[in-house]
């Protein structure tokens, strides 16, 4: 039997990999603790919950979903992002429903790119993002993020043929692994980059509310949209999942925004693949982005409690790490004993338990690091740590 050639790429899998050696260890009876998956372990808030269960017993919610009915979550998306941004947004041809974000970067590059194409995208970065250009039948240029450059890419070192043959960029701040914030000043230089060499501009923007305030409790700081530097949404497009915020990763809702002729092309490929997900879930997710926001505070508030223990205790144990202004990761240099971040982890997991992610299976510039997600109580995240530093003493 043969398959198609664009499967090749997407053979190696170091988080396939790292499961392998997570089974290993629970089946020789170590007691996981498993920092590796940005999956969060908050609840859904209860009025989201009961807008899907009181949709339950409607049978009208039972049929499939097209487009048209999705308007009241369309409407809703638009007056959230609106009164976030102060960017007006037309639910009808600027807004698309998707199956949580990573839908929505996988089926972009199908509507953007022939075969050969270029896309620009960040290394590290999340690999899906890779996966979407491959099954296109296009070509992934790395930019390297680099510690001296706060983790942005440098557009100027985008050789020349390779920019002649390129058709999208995708950037993704606060970004996943390294923790980074993109200012805006950086938004507007991609912008007129993207407008010079007639590039699509693809944000995926997950961590929008997971911006640490400085030295203060229960208060929340916004990362930049890029249609805010992109006013009239002339080359853009912006991902935003309810994985994060609203803690709805297993319901696997999201939507697009952005440049009216982007959205229908993705919603001509996303009609030759799927409908949309299940009315009442829809129905959550407006109750999510009209009703109360204090849960998503909440959020803010426990991972930075989550992150300043986490942080203290590796402190503690002489591995110095940076203390992260954003996400629900911390992106740490290997210690100075170690120099595979793939050999790491999985003698870490084996020996203790605590599973972590190597900074190599998210692209060539993240070899040398190791990323954990804070996906536990400080009391846990502190037991990891200690085992940690006896996996380090280890002779």
């Amino acid at each position: 039997m043969e398959f198609a050639k664009r499967l090749e790429y997407l053979q190696a899998n170091v988080f396939a990999d790292m499961d392998q050696a997570k089974a290993r260890a629970a089946a020789a009876g170590k007691d996981l603790i498993d920092l590796s998956l940005g999956s969060s372990d908050l609840p859904a808030a209860p009025h989201v919950l009961d807008a899907i269960a009181q949709s339950l017993p409607d049978r009208n919610t039972h049929g499939y979903l097209l487009f048209h009915g999705t308007r009241a979550f369309r409407e809703a998306a638009a007056s959230w992002y609106t009164q976030k941004f102060g960017i007006l947004v037309d639910p009808e041809t600027e807004v698309l429903p998707l199956i949580g974000s990573q839908e929505g970067t996988a089926h972009l590059p199908l509507a953007v790119l022939n075969p050969g194409d270029f896309a620009l995208l960040l290394d590290p970065g999340y690999p899906s993002h890779a996966g979407g250009v491959y099954l296109a039948s296009g070509q992934v240029y790395p930019m390297p993020l680099r510690e001296e450059n706060e983790f942005l890419p440098v557009f100027a070192d985008i050789p020349s043929p390779v920019l002649a043959q390129s058709r999208m960029m995708v950037l993704s701040y606060p970004h996943n692994p390294t923790s980074a914030i993109a200012p805006l000043v950086f938004f507007q230089e991609a912008v007129a980059f993207c407008q010079q060499h007639n590039l699509v501009l693809v944000h995926d923007f997950p961590y929008v509310d997971l911006v640490f305030t400085q030295g203060s409790q229960n208060s929340q700081s916004l990362a930049p949209s890029i249609f805010q530097a992109d006013l009239e949404k002339s080359v853009s497009i912006e991902f935003f999942t309810l994985s994060k915020s609203y803690n709805m990763g297993g319901f696997r809702v999201g939507y697009a925004i952005g440049n009216a002729k982007l959205i229908r092309a993705l919603r001509q490929v996303k009609a030759a693949v799927d409908f949309n997900q299940y009315r009442g879930i829809l129905n959550g997710a407006i109750a999510a982005l009209t009703g109360s926001q204090t849960q998503v505070a909440t959020v803010v508030d426990t991972f930075r409690q989550r992150r300043d223990a986490f942080v203290n205790a590796l402190h503690r144990i002489n591995w110095q790490v940076p203390t992260p202004d954003a996400t629900m990761y911390v992106w740490a240099k290997l210690p100075k004993s170690q120099d595979n971040s793939i050999k790491f982890c999985t003698q870490l997991v084996e020996a203790t338990g605590v599973a972590a992610s190597p900074g190599a299976g998210f692209g060539k510039f993240g070899e040398g690091y190791v990323r954990f997600a804070l996906v536990h109580d400080p009391t846990i995240l502190e037991t990891a740590v200690e085992r940690i530093e006896m996996f380090l003493h280890s002779p």
